[in-house]
């Protein structure tokens, strides 16, 4: 029993994350946290042409490769560093870390039915209640992404962190470090225009992170199932690391 109380603590920390932002007993603090924090960010929109094009530029639907490789960066950086026996364990851990994102998706969407977290984006939701807000795509002309029907949980930044997950549990600290960055520097846009509200992504994308990974890296499981890749998978392996 004692061997999952680590993925035991982290479901209980999930979920009562996510409840302390579900429940009404701790909506009001949350949203006031979310109005500060797009306001402050909204401000500078119209008052600083620098700021109001990076946010564009990093909200602009191609910066999102961006992201991705700047995963792919670190995990060949660790790729390059291994013998031919570690590389095909690190195109299995790679599979595996897909898998668990599937586990992730599959999980907040299962939640999503029973108790309904449709939830419109901050500049959706604000201007629908009268407010009059910077929108970045207005004021840069680009087409940058700063408005969403459904923006909870935050599936960019719950991606992220799965990867930075998957960097502690088995790529060592410098690794995990440089993920963590790459999480907050990418899931920062999307805040910043007001595409997702902060909660998104440090309730709905750390929730649904915390509670599937726990139970995943935590316990044998993800060891498992890389290894089951590794024996089944054989023969792809072989031709993809010679």
């Amino acid at each position: 029993m004692r061997k999952y109380l680590s993925p035991l603590l982290c479901t209980l920390f999930g979920f009562a994350l996510l409840m302390s932002w579900y429940l009404p007993i701790g909506r009001d603090w949350w949203f006031a946290v979310d109005t500060r924090i797009f306001f402050f960010f909204n401000q500078y929109l119209a008052t600083s042409k620098p700021f109001l094009y990076l946010v564009a530029f990093t909200n602009l639907r191609p910066f999102d490769v961006v992201a991705f490789l700047a995963m792919l960066l670190i995990y060949a950086w660790q790729y390059r560093q291994m013998d031919r026996a570690g590389r095909r364990w690190m195109l299995a851990m790679g599979a595996a870390m897909l898998l668990g994102a599937v586990f992730d998706k599959v999980f907040m969407e299962s939640l999503d039915k029973v108790l309904g977290f449709e939830r419109a984006s901050a500049t959706k939701y604000l201007t629908a209640a009268g407010y009059e807000l910077n929108r970045v795509s207005v004021l840069s002309g680009w087409p940058a992404k700063d408005w969403a029907s459904s923006s909870f949980p935050g599936d960019h930044g719950m991606f992220l962190l799965i990867f930075v997950c998957f960097a502690a549990r088995y790529l060592g600290r410098r690794a995990a470090l440089l993920s963590l960055a790459v999480f907050v520097v990418f899931s920062l846009p999307r805040i910043m225009s007001g595409a997702h509200w902060f909660t998104d992504v440090a309730v709905g994308s750390v929730s649904a992170v915390s509670i599937i990974m726990g139970w995943y890296l935590l316990t044998p499981a993800s060891d498992r199932i890389i290894a089951w890749l590794q024996r089944h998978g054989d023969r792809i392996l072989h031709r993809l690391v010679p």
